[in-house]
């Protein structure tokens, strides 16, 4: 594994990586995270009983929407041209969490890593924003990249561990 920190240059100073000389490839990213919350929240969640309305839905949107603004939020970061995105918001009663998946595809020099987490880190933000009326105990966690697949560096899978 390189060691070396791409966005700084040999004085220590940040820089956006030169990605000019690199091939397009098909690239891919899946990230996760959860909203853990009390179960009465997770219950009107559930029956879209909160004031502010449909809570999934208007977190996959505001995970989508962030996706395709990662660059605008993370300065050394590409504008990429998003092929594909899909943010799925799933209640996970087991663990009394909104449990968060994103999955971004594009075609060119660099991955989508970023955008995978932003999205994810983006819809939990919007799900506590909606819900922390009724629940400000809620908490954001696991966020992580699943899996990575393109590039020069090849694919990555997280440990499920």
């Amino acid at each position: 594994m390189d060691d070396r920190l791409t966005h700084l240059d040999e004085t220590g100073a940040a820089r956006m990586v030169d990605v000019g000389e690199k091939p397009d490839s098909e690239r891919i990213a899946v990230a996760a995270g959860a909203v853990y919350m009390q179960p009465e929240t997770l219950r009107l969640v559930r029956e879209g009983a909160l004031k502010k309305g449909d809570v999934l839905t208007v977190a996959r949107i505001a995970g989508i929407m962030a996706a395709k603004r990662t660059a605008e939020l993370i300065p050394l970061c590409h504008p990429i041209l998003l092929t594909h995105l899909d943010v799925e918001l799933t209640l996970d009663d087991a663990h009394s969490a909104v449990a968060i998946r994103a999955t971004v595809r594009t075609r060119g020099k660099t991955g989508v890593e970023m955008e995978a987490l932003t999205a994810v880190s983006v819809a939990a933000l919007t799900v506590y924003d909606m819900a922390k009326a009724v629940d400000r105990s809620m908490r954001i966690g696991d966020i992580r990249l699943l899996e990575k697949r393109g590039g020069q560096h090849g694919d990555y899978l997280a440990d499920e561990s």
